[in-house]
């Protein structure tokens, strides 16, 4: 790997499950850009069999729109970037994310499925994998369906985690035993053996390898999820995951053994990436922050928050939860009457399973009707709520940890631990996905996250604009300062700013009051005159929107009335900087939890002149 300092040009590609996408990011004046994009379809699968050339042909896509030649007569990547007869051709580095063939599928083990065993769905989910099944002494299935269940799914590697550091081996012992006599049959390649990491009790290290010393199984040992109750270590079996997805998984994958000769840096699980370039977000600015990529089988949300005052991050992937493929999944869920809520246009139950049917007939269409988006989007809404809703339950406090509590705490705080996801204390909520990233209006990209995740306080909303955060997440490992700023200025499309307190009021009562005031010139923007000033009250039950456009800052002071939180306490004013965006700054007043109308024609009326406000429709 070069030297950060001689980078000038850098072509990434991100081998999807259906879609290679390829980018060309370069130095303009001082600054990284991304310049072109080009994308072909995954080759992983036979007839061709070989990863390698959807890249090629994603990045022959790439040469023919920059006019700078980058793959030779030979179908490989130039390297390195240089001037040959007067032409550019060539790149310093190519790196590279995958999730084709399914990307990274493993199962979890440990000992108590809400302790150890929830630390190794953390460590396997923040490393980028698909958790397909977690197994713990306590699950209640019978040795020999554990042992049938791992046969069934053939992972790809499997996660060994059990017991603090000194304690009882019996059971950490008894989980590995159940893997050795599975032997799971591999996805790709006869000779696959299959990874088994341990990150358990590190007592029992020598009994698990033991155990495990089987033909067909690599195990590895490294340091304790859980090395007490108080305790999580993630990062070593984090890192040890990439390890074996590039020296096991991806070695044994149709053409990677020569996508990873190719590549200037690791290739990375595409989820994973997506993590890092987050966390790096979060740390360089000092900010809370949660993503979402919402697509057609399952909905990933990670996020990054302080907790104790360190950065915690985590990532859940909803599977049944998506807009085509799972679209049923999300129905049954979240029940017909909750999706029909969002849709203010005339329509029945019977059309509306009418057209979840269709979208299951049919999972790449896309709407071409009024009716269509306003259907999808209201779909979108639910799956976005429920996938919230699983990763808050998921990105907790260690259980088992003894806390001390409250006579209010005994009847919120469940026996596991308490959410880390703060509403309240969310800076930034960052979109991806088609049914985000590609609704005809931004207001309704806007409105869809603050309908589904329920901001509160001052949260800027932005989207990913053509799902480039992979790409800047294995490049931020080689070179973050490109990376941050391809992210600032090519990546992010910023939506604007949605203000709201916590609490509930009586709709038309006085809620808080606000000034705004655009400051001249922020962000080196031209004061235009197209953010316009906004003073006064505004009352429960309301959805103001203040234009505010990308690139301009507003100085906002909220006032709220006594007994409401927009975050420095109830009754207590905040005065923050505000970013703009396509759907400027946005004032929600509806209350947290948002309940909408129980009569059917007073609630498609407020979600109709809700939308109207925002400008998702006319």
């Amino acid at each position: 790997m070069g030297d950060p300092r001689t980078i000038r040009v850098v072509v990434a590609t991100d081998c999807g499950s259906t879609t290679t996408k390829a980018i060309l990011i370069e130095e303009q004046e001082g600054v990284f850009r991304q310049t072109h994009r080009g994308e072909a379809p995954t080759t992983v699968e036979a007839p061709f069999a070989d990863v390698t050339i959807g890249v090629i042909n994603a990045v022959t896509e790439l040469q023919e729109l920059s006019g700078r030649r980058l793959v030779d007569d030979e179908g490989r990547i130039i390297r390195p970037a240089r001037m040959e007869n007067g032409r550019p051709i060539g790149c310093d580095i190519y790196i590279s994310t995958s999730s084709a063939g399914g990307g990274l599928q493993m199962m979890v083990a440990g000992v108590v499925r809400e302790m150890t065993a929830a630390s190794a769905k953390r460590a396997a989910l923040g490393a980028g994998a698909i958790v397909m099944d977690t197994i713990a002494s306590n699950d209640r299935r019978r040795p020999h369906e554990q042992i049938q269940r791992i046969r069934e799914l053939r992972p790809d590697m499997i996660l060994v985690s059990g017991g603090t550091d000194g304690g009882d081996m019996k059971k950490v012992v008894e989980i590995a035993e159940l893997i050795a006599p599975a032997r799971p049959q591999p996805r790709f390649g006869g000779k696959y053996e299959l990874p088994v990491i341990f990150a358990g009790n590190r007592d029992a290290a020598s009994a698990v390898r033991d155990a495990l010393a089987v033909p067909g199984i690599a195990l590895s040992v490294v340091d304790n999820l859980r090395p007490t109750l108080e305790q999580e270590n993630l990062g070593p079996a984090r890192d040890r995951i990439h390890d074996v997805f590039l020296e096991h998984v991806m070695a044994h994958a149709p053409g990677y053994d020569r996508l990873m000769a190719w590549t200037d840096a690791p290739i990375m699980p595409t989820p994973g990436a997506v993590g890092d370039i987050l966390q790096t977000i979060a740390r360089r600015r000092g900010i809370n922050a949660v993503g979402v990529d919402i697509g057609g089988a399952t909905t990933d949300v990670f996020s990054v928050f302080s907790h104790e005052g360190a950065p915690v991050f985590n990532r859940t992937v909803s599977a049944n939860l998506g807009m085509s493929y799972s679209i049923s999944n999300v129905c049954a869920e979240a029940g017909l009457d909750a999706i029909m809520r969002w849709v203010h246009l005339p329509m029945d139950d019977r059309e509306l399973r009418n057209r979840v049917k269709n979208k299951m007939i049919r999972p790449t269409t896309i709407p071409q009707t009024v009716e269509a988006l306003v259907f999808e989007q209201a779909v979108a809404r639910e799956a976005l709520r429920l996938a919230y809703q699983q990763h808050k339950e998921f990105a907790t406090t260690l259980s088992g940890v003894q806390q001390q509590r409250t006579v209010g705490d005994t009847f919120s705080q469940s026996s596991g631990g308490r959410t880390i996801v703060d509403s309240m204390a969310l800076d930034l909520l960052v979109a991806s996905g088609g049914v985000l990233s590609h609704a005809p209006r931004p207001a309704q990209t806007a409105l869809m996250l603050i309908d589904s995740f329920e901001p509160e306080g001052f949260t800027t909303l932005a989207k990913d604009s053509i799902f480039m955060m992979p790409h800047l997440g294995v490049l931020a490992s080689v070179h973050e300062r490109a990376a941050m700023e391809v992210f600032e200025r090519d990546c992010l499309v910023h939506l604007g700013t949605c203000i709201a307190p916590r609490g509930e009021g009586r709709e038309g009562k006085p809620c808080l009051s606000c000034r705004i005031e655009p400051v001249a010139g922020a962000n080196g923007a031209a004061d235009d005159g197209s953010g316009a000033a906004f003073s006064g009250e505004i009352p429960w039950g309301e959805l103001r929107r203040i234009p505010l456009a990308e690139g301009q800052e507003a100085s906002a002071r909220v006032e709220p009335v006594r007994g409401v939180d927009v975050g420095a306490g109830p009754g207590k004013p905040v005065e923050r900087r505000v970013r703009g965006g396509a759907a400027g700054i946005v004032i929600d007043t509806r209350g947290r939890p948002l309940r909408l109308p129980e009569e059917r024609s007073a609630r498609c009326a407020a979600v109709a002149r809700w939308m109207k406000e925002i400008g998702a429709i006319d």
